[in-house]
């Protein structure tokens, strides 16, 4: 039972992975930090996966680039720690994260649930993200900037879009949910009936 729940955890966790590295690549160029939506695998991960496998889901995510395959928006690599959009990348595994408990803590989650989960993520990926950018390009890559330029290319640019998304993944997820829990149940049963056999 637990080899096989296991495995279709791990599935999910590769997949949802495999969705943020194609969402990078679905973007609209803008200066410093492009538009992409892989903002929406990680909603959809928090929601769909729960707290550990969307963690995990955007762990592996980061990992793959970092160990240097191509998957972000500017390619991969271990010095992409030191790009501006890395925070990004480090509040969309915190968000999956909040995403997951939220939803896990309601027994029965709604519409409202599932939207408020992910505009709350939404607010954590940019709370890490915009201090990260500043401290990037003050710091690190010597492009002196006032946090008023940082907020309007990493916060202001982008945020009524993702507001969008966030409700859009919202509702999403809420179709999807109910399908997402389903198999996880037949996955369990079958485990079960393997295990007594």
């Amino acid at each position: 039972m637990v080899r096989r729940h296991s495995t279709l955890a791990l599935v999910m966790i590769a997949m949802f992975a495999a969705l943020t590295a194609i969402g990078a690549f679905i973007k609209i160029p803008l200066p410093i930090v492009p538009f992409t939506l892989q903002i929406v695998f990680v909603f959809l991960a928090g929601c769909l996966l729960g707290s550990r496998n969307g963690f995990y889901s955007q762990l592996v995510y980061i990992g793959v680039g970092l160990v240097g395959l191509p998957v972000f928006t500017q390619g991969g690599g271990i010095t992409y720690v030191l790009q501006p959009t890395f925070g990004y990348l480090i509040g969309f595994a915190l968000a999956a994260y909040v995403i997951g408990i939220i939803v896990e803590r309601i027994e029965k989650p709604t519409k409202k649930h599932f939207i408020g989960a992910t505009i709350l993520g939404l607010f954590i990926v940019y709370a890490v993200a915009v201090p990260y950018l500043y401290i990037a390009l003050n710091f690190w890559l010597d492009m002196k900037t006032s946090w008023s330029h940082v907020l309007v290319v990493g916060f202001l640019s982008s945020i009524v879009a993702d507001f969008g998304l966030a409700i859009s993944a919202g509702l999403l997820a809420e179709k999807l949910y109910k399908v997402f829990q389903s198999a996880r149940r037949v996955s369990i049963s079958q485990g079960e009936g393997e295990t007594m056999i």
